[in-house]
Formats: structure tokens, C-alpha cells, sequence
């Protein structure tokens, strides 16, 4: 049995061998709850826990990609369920599985309804994630960053709507931002920030009309 403790707390894991090695992926797909939105972080299950601003920015941005999506036909799905499979630092090896769910995912149509009686879970990069920060702002702007950069995920956004990362990221003074990553020919992902009125740039959605000032009115 799984037991619950706080909010962002691990969840007790089955066994005394399970807890020297931490859970794989499948094992967290197999023991997550159903209720709430839970990430794999170095071997145990964590939950996710986000204001309602912050809920209320990830669902705008979504509202928006459906839009486009729409209005020029492309093969994209979206979603903030899907579980995708990534890894730490340290590489292939059980215990150092991760399971990431992003705030926004957008993904192939093809990949995502290639197997409509799956969960949700994806081994394979996505075309866009989105993550929007929040007070362990570290996670996005370091963590998951380096995740999704190994797995080849070609688009990144950080939205800072709250200007909670450093001046390394947000400059001095800290404003609002909005930060795009994309993948160079070797596999790296270079970062482009916006701010203000500034137009976002993206390569999923070329002819997005987005600026960070909307974003942080929603």
C-alpha cells in the first residue's frame, strides 16, 4: 500500500529494496496515484502542488496552442497529464529514472495517439514542453532543463511569469520573462529571453502572436 504523507513530500515507497534503489519509470507508472499530478525525482514519487495563478498562466498558454493548432491545422496534440520519461546526470542505470509532467507538453499526433489504451507515458521527445515556474524555480531552470536537453526535446520555455528565477536568467532588475530553448546542430540547447512587449519566437508556432505583457495578465 502506498501512503501518502504532505504535499510535495515523497510517498513511502513498498519495499526496503525499492528504497536503496529508488522506482524505474514503469514501477512509477504502475504505484502513481490517480488523483493529482506526481513526478519521478530520484527514485520516489512526488507530488505536484501549484497556485491557482499559476494554473490559471498554464491554462491560458494552453487555450492559446489549441488556437493555433486549430487555425493552421498542425499535428500537434497538447496536453498537461502526459508522464515523460527522462534522466539525471548520472545515466542509465535503475534508481536514476525521472518522470516528468510538464505544465504544457505539446506532441506529435501520430506519437500520442499511437497508443490510445496507454496511460499518458512517454519514452520518447516530445516537440515542446512548457514549464511554468514556481518556488523551486531551481527544478526548471537547472534540472529540467538538463533532462530535456539529453532527450532531445527541441523547444523549452521557462515562463517566469512571478520573476522568481536569478539575475542570471532575468537580468537586473528582475522582470518578468519568458525564456525559449532550442536545440542547435549539436544537440544544445541556446536560450533567447523576452520580456515586456517583446514578440515571442517560436518554432513550433512561427505565427504565434504572443507577448510576456499578455502572459502575465491572464
Amino acid at each position: 500500500m502506498i501512503a501518502i504523507t504532505q504535499p510535495n513530500l515523497p510517498i513511502t515507497l513498498k519495499s526496503e529494496q525499492e528504497s536503496k534503489l529508488g522506482l524505474n519509470f514503469e514501477q512509477f507508472l504502475e504505484q502513481c496515484p490517480e488523483d493529482g499530478r506526481y513526478e519521478l525525482i530520484e527514485g520516489e514519487i512526488v507530488e505536484m502542488v501549484n497556485t491557482r495563478h499559476h494554473k490559471i498562466v498554464s491554462m491560458s498558454l494552453m487555450l492559446l496552442f489549441n488556437d493555433e493548432i486549430r487555425r493552421l491545422q498542425l499535428s500537434y496534440e497538447v496536453s498537461n497529464e502526459a508522464a515523460i520519461r527522462t534522466m539525471n546526470k548520472k545515466g542509465n542505470k535503475k534508481g536514476n529514472d525521472r518522470a516528468r509532467v510538464p505544465d504544457i507538453s505539446v506532441i506529435d499526433r501520430d506519437t500520442w495517439r499511437s497508443n490510445l489504451s496507454d496511460y499518458g507515458a512517454l519514452k520518447d521527445p516530445i516537440q515542446l514542453t512548457v514549464e511554468v515556474v514556481s518556488a523551486n524555480w531551481e527544478d526548471d531552470y537547472i534540472d529540467k532543463l538538463d533532462e530535456y536537453e539529453r532527450l532531445g526535446i527541441p523547444e523549452y520555455w521557462i515562463v517566469d511569469y512571478l520573476a522568481i528565477g536569478s539575475r542570471n536568467y532575468l537580468g537586473d532588475p528582475k522582470q518578468p520573462s519568458v525564456l525559449i530553448f532550442t536545440l542547435d546542430k549539436e544537440g544544445k540547447y541556446q536560450c533567447t529571453r523576452f520580456q515586456n512587449s517583446e514578440s515571442l519566437i517560436s518554432l513550433t508556432f512561427p505565427e504565434l502572436k504572443l507577448t510576456v505583457d499578455r502572459i502575465i495578465s491572464a
